[in-house]
């Protein structure tokens, strides 16, 4: 018996030891630099990620969606999903109007909303934020408030705001964006507001479409999104330049990379043409914005979606920084990912009859 756990012992150490070399194998020195400036926290990122494709790895272990059958389980066209504390999964149906509600294990709870202006419906919801104890939906003139057991509690009219995004902030405020017409300076601004809709502080701008100019079809936008700590990260898309702000507008942290540009397709310029009206004056640029979005997940790491994509699939590279802003790998994915909590990622995705399903990964890192 005790020749048999010295021999257990053994393989489990080799085990360890294999996996332990293997991922010092795949590992390269982080070619990058920390630096201060003006008291703010300059990370610079090199090309060259830390560690492989294979550091990370996704196990499918849920999908919600069905085309025929069960209505619950049946969606028009999905904008975005949400988790709150316990696990339920909320999944903003634009077309549709509502929230559709299920347990962790993937069981229809409730509907939330439905289409309309008045209270408990919704019109042009394509927005949805979760606190700790209400969930929050963006409206094209209002913010709508709804408990988690989806019962109605108050709408926040946005007076002459009209927010393109709204979080819930800390202490009891929201972090809205919205686009000022200023014929000088039409910009998005990001700012803090109270429950009077009263601006508390402006946090960061970046400019947006100016009429006065040819039409660019590929033009950059500002995506922001609100980390484990209450602060703002942000970017806008023409540069690889990450920004991390508390909500008092304090500029905390830089990030930065190292990338090459990817030149725009005929058929993708092509694409961007079509709907427009006759006559425009189009000012097409050579290649796409730095970005184009990103996620985060509850350990601070920020997965940041490239152009970059294998052949001609719908695969498109992932930037992941850790919690110090260093790029530690570079992974493709297929689906259209939301959120990671508590080690699962979720997104939205085709199936094979280009029908939209929400999935949930186990999410398992091997450094």
């Amino acid at each position: 018996m005790k020749k048999i756990i010295q021999i257990t012992s053994i393989v489990l150490f080799l085990s360890a030891l294999i996996i332990l070399v293997s991922c010092e194998k795949q590992k390269t020195e982080w070619k990058g630099t920390i630096e201060q400036e003006d008291g703010v926290t300059v990370v610079k990122n090199s090309k060259e990620p830390m560690y492989g494709e294979d550091v990370v790895s996704l196990e499918e272990e849920l999908s919600i969606g069905e085309t025929e059958g069960r209505e619950e389980y049946m969606f028009s066209e999905l904008r975005q999903v949400e988790v709150d504390v316990d696990e339920r999964i909320y999944i903003l149906d634009w077309e549709a109007e509502h929230i559709k509600v299920f347990d962790k294990d993937g069981k229809y709870l409730m509907t939330i909303g439905r289409k309309g202006q008045g209270p408990g419906e919704l019109n042009n919801s394509s927005m949805i934020s979760i606190s700790q104890n209400e969930l929050m939906v963006r409206e094209s003139r209002r913010l709508s408030f709804f408990s988690f057991d989806g019962k109605f509690l108050r709408h926040l009219l946005t007076k002459e705001m009209s927010p393109t995004r709204a979080r819930f902030g800390s202490q009891g405020h929201f972090i809205i964006e919205e686009m000022l017409f200023d014929p000088e300076n039409p910009r998005y601004q990001v700012k803090k507001i109270d429950n009077d809709m009263n601006i508390i502080c402006e946090i960061v701008s970046s400019p947006a479409f100016d009429p006065r100019k040819p039409y660019n079809p590929f033009m950059s936008y500002s995506y922001w999104l609100i980390d484990k700590d209450d602060n703002i990260v942000y970017g806008y898309q023409a540069d690889y330049d990450l920004r991390i702000y508390n909500q008092d507008g304090l500029l905390l942290k830089r990030i930065k990379k190292e990338y090459d540009p990817v030149e725009i397709t005929e058929e993708e310029k092509e694409e961007s043409l079509e709907g427009l009206p006759s006559g425009i004056n189009v000012d097409m640029p050579k290649y796409h914005t730095a970005f184009y979005r990103f996620f985060l997940d509850d350990k601070g790491r920020i997965f940041v979606q490239t152009y970059e994509k294998i052949g001609e699939e719908e695969i498109y590279y992932h930037d992941v920084f850790d919690q110090e802003g260093r790029y530690i790998a570079k992974i493709p994915l297929r689906m259209r990912p939301f959120l990671c909590k508590k080690g699962k990622l979720y997104a939205i995705e085709d199936d094979e009859e280009g029908y939209q399903v929400v999935k949930r990964y186990k999410v398992s890192w091997k450094y």
